[in-house]
Order: C-alpha cells, then sequence, then structure tokens
C-alpha cells in the first residue's frame, strides 16, 4: 500500500562534522517543488550540496548537487520507491565539516539521513 504525508518532517544527523539535515514534505505536484527548493536553498545559504528526490504520480527526479555521482540524490530516490512513498519530495542538505567521506560512507549517510526522516514520520495511506 503507498503512503505519503501530509506535513513537513526533519531529522538531523551529524556524521565526521558534517551535518546532514533531511526533510520529507508533501507534494502535490512537479511545478510546487522549486520554490520548496528555492526557499531551502535561501534558507541554508552556507550549506556545501541540498540534494534531493521526490516522487509524484508516475513522474520522480533525483538529482546529486556537486555529489560524487550516485552517492546522494539517485538512492534517496530509490529508497522513496523501496518503501512506496509516493507524492513526497525527500531533500538532504549538507554541512561540510571538513573531512571528506568518500563515495561509500557518503552514499550510506545521506541513505540513513533518508531512512531516519521516513522513520520519523507520520506516513498515511495515499488515497488512488
Amino acid at each position: 500500500m503507498a503512503s505519503t504525508v501530509k506535513e513537513q518532517h526533519i531529522n538531523q544527523i551529524e556524521v565526521m562534522k558534517s551535518k546532514f539535515i533531511a526533510y520529507l514534505l508533501p507534494l502535490d505536484n512537479e511545478e510546487s517543488f522549486k520554490p520548496i527548493l528555492a526557499a531551502l536553498r535561501k534558507e541554508h545559504k552556507k550549506a556545501r550540496h541540498i540534494v534531493y528526490a521526490y516522487r509524484v504520480g508516475t513522474k520522480s527526479k533525483s538529482c546529486d548537487d556537486g555529489e560524487p555521482k550516485g552517492t546522494a540524490g539517485h538512492p534517496l530516490l530509490d529508497l522513496l520507491y523501496k518503501k512506496d512513498i509516493n507524492n513526497v519530495a525527500l531533500l538532504v542538505v549538507r554541512y561540510f565539516g571538513g573531512t571528506l567521506l568518500g563515495a561509500s560512507r557518503l552514499l550510506r549517510t545521506y541513505l540513513q539521513a533518508g531512512v531516519d526522516v521516513i522513520n520519523s514520520s507520520e506516513l498515511i495511506a495515499l488515497e488512488r
């Protein structure tokens, strides 16, 4: 059974002094994503990366935002598919802590940030 969220949920983790702030929020259509991303970029001006994935109906998109290819956005999108969560945006804001994590640690950390925000969210059944 597909699920979604009614309201925004936020969770933060820290790994090797880098902060990862994950947001899971409802998304009605693709056009409403751009203002959400713009607002987060404005709020987190000093963040190094804002990676994201979203699913709306049959459409989906992900972005690594300068992180090594395949280490951030696409794994978050896979997470949305595996958990069958739709009509949502999942974004992770990263503040670089000065230590390079390496591709595999980066991938695990972005996934952990996504899993944690999903687990702390109130998921509801998606009405078809």
